[in-house]
């Protein structure tokens, strides 16, 4: 294990997240609602922090292994949550314990959208900027920026990408070499993010909402800089642009790239993406259960305002944005519970959404048809495809063993906030909320995770890490084996 090398890049990508503090900083200066200092100190410190770091080990290049990767990843996310937890720390409004502070940095690079902040449409303009900045870097992974940006300084970066990129294959590369995969990445990331803050400021938000709801939107974070989220605006034209968005960036980015590559539109690389297929089939699904029950209970006026808020908080929870403009925790029990366990489904590999991932969920639906079909022929010999393509076992059992440990920290997590007081129905929420990285819970977390109590807020951090990395990025530390040289 390189720890010195691991190191030195750890310093370095401190010091790049430094940056980040600045923007916030100007649009205090512009805005002169105060909150300015706050992200000057903190820039100050992360700079300095990361120059030490990378300053006492600036010798030690050597070439990373697979496991180093691993762990420059795991550290780089624990490291950069503590250090983005500073301007909550240092602010005065809000008035956040350490654990909250954590919590709303962790929960906003993770694209969680989980908040202990209550009051947001009071806040500076530069704190409710930062939120949504820590979303819009954490929805694509600052790892995969870091790789377009290492190799520059003389690290390789295949290591970073293969440990940082969601979904069951990992090995699967856009372009040859790994930094043009990165930035094409981030291409696609930044157009995305501009046309949707257009949209929405088209649709009448203000220039500021406008961006920094696109930045949650691309991201699938959920942040908001109102309290009542979306349905501050009210408008049915605003949530519709915010599905529109979501779906897409749900999507394998892969995807995007293939079909807009620089030999012209290719809609056809959507349309034979089984995964995707899936993942629309899941939302429609969804959409129409809940506006059939809406309707047939008489919950809202007419049938399009039914159909509004069916439509928005079916893609919403389900992509695991966890954006609304309802109490849908207030809706018949069936529905809200529904919508909560899609968050498992979440989006396609490769997207900005959470959740298990839409193709290990085919791949799940096809080992159990495969199962059964061996019971009624045991001696016949049947092949997972996906598409056209066989799949090797080796990549079902790794679905499997994924699901096994999804579960197994899901329990544990769980145990664990029941043992800080939390009731059953507010705990299994709690942890679908962070380990899915959806956000909104129901029970004592259905609007915002305030009154939590601080040691179930640590517990809620390590999940939406869990959630971040994939399970297994992290708990790949715990083994004896990772550690042997």
């Amino acid at each position: 294990m390189q720890f010195r090398a691991i190191l030195r890049i750890v310093g370095i990508l401190v010091t790049i997240f430094s940056v980040t503090m600045i923007f916030p900083a100007l649009i205090a200066a512009i805005y002169k609602d105060g909150g300015g200092l706050v992200f000057i100190n903190s820039f100050a410190f992360c700079v300095t922090l990361g120059s030490i770091v990378w300053y006492q080990n600036r010798n030690y290049k050597k070439e990373l292994k697979a496991k180093d990767g691993f762990l420059i990843v795991v550290l780089f996310w624990t490291v950069l949550g503590s250090v983005g937890a500073l301007p909550f720390i240092l602010s005065e409004q809000p008035d956040l314990s350490i654990a909250g502070a954590f919590f709303e940095s962790f929960s906003g690079l993770t694209t969680t959208g989980a908040t202990v902040i209550v009051g947001l449409d009071e806040l500076p303009k530069a704190l409710l900027f930062y939120r949504q900045f820590l979303q819009w870097l954490g929805g694509m992974g600052i790892i995969v920026l870091a790789v377009a940006v290492l190799p520059v300084l003389g690290i390789g970066g295949m290591q970073l990408y293969r440990a940082e990129t969601p979904g069951p294959v990992k090995d699967s590369k856009m372009t040859p070499r790994i930094a043009e995969t990165a930035k094409a990445l981030w291409y696609i990331y930044l157009c995305l993010t501009v046309i949707c803050a257009m949209a929405f400021w088209l649709a009448g938000m203000t220039i500021f909402d406008a961006i920094s709801h696109s930045f949650s939107t691309i991201a699938i974070g959920g942040f908001s800089t109102h309290d009542s989220s979306m349905g501050h605006f009210d408008s049915p034209v605003i949530n519709l642009i915010t599905v529109v968005f979501l779906i897409i960036a749900g999507i394998n980015f892969s995807l995007h790239f293939a079909a807009f590559s620089i030999k012209g539109f290719k809609p056809g690389s959507y349309f034979h993406d089984i995964e995707l297929r899936a993942f629309l089939f899941v939302q429609l699904t969804l959409v129409a259960i809940c506006f059939f029950i809406l309707s047939a209970k008489g919950i809202y006026d007419s049938p399009e305002m039914a159909l509004d808020k069916a439509l928005f908080q079916a893609v919403s929870i389900s992509t695991t944005a966890g954006f609304t403009t309802t109490s849908f925790q207030d809706w018949p029990l069936f529905l809200p519970v529904l919508l909560v366990f899609s968050s498992f489904i979440g989006g396609c590999a490769g997207s900005t959404g959470g959740g298990m991932k839409v193709v290990r969920i085919v791949l799940l639906y096809l080992q159990g048809m495969r199962e059964m079909k061996r019971l009624v022929h045991p001696r016949a010999v049947y092949k997972i495809k996906l598409g056209k393509k066989v799949l090797p076992d080796r990549v079902i059992d790794a679905v499997w063993g994924f699901f096994s440990a999804y579960a197994l920290v899901f329990v544990i997590c769980m145990l664990a906030l029941i043992a800080t007081g939390m009731d059953e129905l507010s705990a299994f929420s709690a942890v679908v909320a962070t380990l899915n990285n959806l956000g909104p819970g129901l029970g004592q977390v259905a609007v915002h995770f305030g009154d939590v109590d601080d040691s179930a807020k640590w517990i809620l951090v390590v999940a939406m890490l869990f959630g971040r990395l994939e399970v297994f990025t992290l708990l790949i530390l715990f083994t004896p084996a990772f550690w042997r040289s």
